[in-house]
């Protein structure tokens, strides 16, 4: 399949609405994408109904914990709890890391390399795409999985690091004795709020240019740190919009997984239900991600391409 990315290049700079506009119109032009994104998606979205069912009963029994514990005195009255709370709960996080570790990042990267060369083919062919030009895999496997796997290792240390800011606060919160000057508390709950939210600020620019490694990593023959350095090089000038579409997924997701966490059905039938509900507007959200991402590549491709000529000419004047 032919694809025009001359047309492209002329195109005006897209802003973020812009953006999520021509992102649309991938799916719409082409109901086959739809269709084909449904079926290869089966594996990561049956794999995600799992993992949430085991977050909402690691979140279950905190819950339960908590609302038991008392919070007036830093000498807790022993009665077995902490006991029950390792024997339910440990299990499960051992289940949840494995499951976040090895399946959920292999899903993922296998439904990324068949979403993002499908909607580069769409948005950028002169054609109509068939589903027969979808069905044949054109996308490299090695470089797109060694950076899979930098972008893996980054957003886990970043995650990690928010992770122990949370924990820091529970446990603070938990241990409480009024024997500490409530100023000097209120100090420490402000200090960990403005690092917490500086981290994910961060980690959410971060992300969108790490996306785009991927989806270069796809598209194109750089991969691993190649991939990351032209990744940062081309959204230099572009890296507010990236952030801005990091966060509307973000906040996508958050809403999808806490209204999933404490919203379950009232039985077991009714629990995976609500949760392969709630997991289906996930994939639906991340499915649009990588689109996006794809427009966010060509876009801030060109815009890389305009400023070179733009200082070619400079060059040229002098």
């Amino acid at each position: 399949m032919d694809m025009d990315f001359t047309r492209i290049m002329l195109e005006k700079k897209l802003e973020l609405f812009d953006m999520f506009k021509q992102a649309l119109a991938i799916p719409r032009r082409n109901f086959n994408f739809i269709v084909f994104s449904l079926f290869t998606s089966l594996p990561f979205f049956c794999f995600l109904v799992l993992f949430d069912i085991v977050l909402q009963g690691i979140s279950l029994e905190t819950s339960k914990f908590l609302e038991r514990s008392p919070f007036y005195s830093y000498y807790y009255y022993y009665d077995g709890r902490y006991e029950r709370l390792t024997m339910n709960l440990f299990p499960q996080l051992i289940q949840l890391c494995l499951l976040y570790l090895i399946p959920y990042p292999l899903l993922e990267f296998l439904n990324v390399i068949i979403i993002v060369p499908t909607a580069s083919m769409i948005y950028a062919a002169e054609k109509p795409v068939s589903f027969r030009d979808m069905m044949i895999p054109k996308t490299r496997l090695k470089g797109p999985f060694i950076t899979s796997i930098y972008v893996y290792l980054l957003s886990t240390s970043i995650v990690l690091g928010l992770a122990g800011f949370v924990i820091n606060c529970c446990c603070c919160i938990m241990l409480k004795s009024f024997e500490y000057d409530a100023y000097f508390d209120i100090l420490l709950t402000i200090i960990r709020g403005v690092g917490f939210t500086a981290l994910l600020v961060k980690f959410l620019e971060w992300s969108a240019g790490w996306n785009m490694a991927l989806v270069i990593s796809i598209l194109e023959e750089k991969y691993g740190i190649e991939a990351l350095k032209f990744s940062a090089y081309i959204s230099r000038d572009c890296r507010q919009r990236g952030l801005n579409l990091m966060v509307v997924f973000f906040v996508w997701g958050l809403i999808i997984r806490l209204s999933c966490i404490f919203n379950g059905g009232s039985d077991e039938l009714g629990n995976v239900l609500v949760t392969s509900a709630h997991t289906f507007l996930f994939c639906l959200g991340n499915w649009m991600k990588w689109i996006v991402c794809v427009v966010y590549f060509f876009d801030c491709k060109k815009g890389s391409l305009e400023n070179s000529v733009e200082r070619d000419d400079k060059l040229v004047d002098v």
